[in-house]
């Protein structure tokens, strides 16, 4: 058996797992680690526990110790430094007249490399500018280009359901979301009302796209020939998705009439899976940048 525990070093980041030694990590204490690009001040997420010897792993980082009343002031000390090294940085831009835009400034706990994230929309020649920096900053600079998902995480802000931010608050990854999603929702297909502060599709929409692509699958298609519970013959109109109901236009003495029925009630041929995938590949993904797929730019400096 092998113990770990879960750490996370920023707001809704994702959760990194170290061996915890032989401390006692409560949920929500602060602990000192070593990770890959130096000493970090983290948050415990999630408690030490045990997993089993057949599940793979990688040697795990050890907790250096649990935070103590020094360590938090040097970390908020780093928090008010990062200001600053965010306000060097944004001048030392305009000065060369680089055609990019800064969105953070952290600095790694040691002190060891401070490192700037930043978005722009093609290849940026930034070595003079982590000169500078370097020179200013007497540490390793590291400038790491994301995409625009990743920029609205760090900065934040407020959804259109008047709520902040998803992957600002609670959302640790970002889970793949397509426009059949939508279509499957019965939403609007203007971008302006499904897309997110970031300018993609909105992530709550894959919140709920696995119980709407169930209802549907159980609802007849607009338009779908229908036997009513009445034994009468129709052509269905419309469905409510959440009530499974549908509205079928069936003909008496010679009249149409529309009447609603409980879907259950109504017999038809059910639409297949394979049917409702119908669609381009290009229809089911979403648009992306080369930066959301991981890649970034960097530059280091001693």
């Amino acid at each position: 058996m092998v113990k770990v525990v879960g750490v996370r070093f920023r707001t809704a980041g994702k959760i990194y797992y170290f061996d915890p030694k032989n401390h006692d990590l409560p949920v929500g204490s602060h602990v000192i680690v070593e990770t890959a690009r130096g000493v970090e001040f983290g948050t415990v997420m999630v408690a030490p526990r045990e997993l089993g010897q057949d599940k793979p792993r990688q040697a795990l980082k050890p907790v250096l110790r649990i935070a103590t009343p020094e360590d938090e002031k040097a970390e908020e000390a780093n928090r008010k430094k990062e200001k600053e090294a965010f306000r060097v940085c944004l001048e030392k831009i305009h000065s060369r007249k680089l055609d990019m835009k800064l969105v953070g400034a952290e600095y790694t706990f040691d002190n060891h490399k401070l490192l700037f994230y930043f978005t722009a929309d093609g290849r940026i020649d930034f070595r003079e500018l982590v000169k500078d920096l370097a020179a200013i900053f007497r540490t390793r600079i590291e400038l790491r280009q994301i995409g625009v998902r990743d920029e609205t995480k760090i900065l934040g802000g407020v959804g259109i359901c008047g709520r902040p931010l998803c992957c600002h608050t609670f959302l640790s990854d970002f889970a793949p979301v397509s426009i059949k999603m939508a279509k499957e929702q019965n939403l609007s297909l203007n971008p302006a009302k499904i897309s997110g502060v970031c300018g993609r599709l909105m992530c709550c929409l894959k919140n709920e796209a696995e119980t709407y692509e169930y209802l549907n699958s159980r609802l007849p298609a607009i338009g779908d020939h229908v036997t009513t519970p009445d034994k009468l013959k129709g052509d269905v109109q419309s469905v409510n998705v959440l009530r499974q109901t549908a509205k079928v236009v069936v003909e008496i003495d010679g009249e149409k009439e529309i009447r609603e029925y409980k879907t259950s009630q109504l017999k038809f041929k059910p639409r297949h899976k394979k049917e409702r995938s119908k669609g381009s590949p290009q229809e089911a993904k979403v648009p992306s940048n080369p930066e959301d797929k991981g890649k970034s730019k960097t530059k280091d400096a001693h």
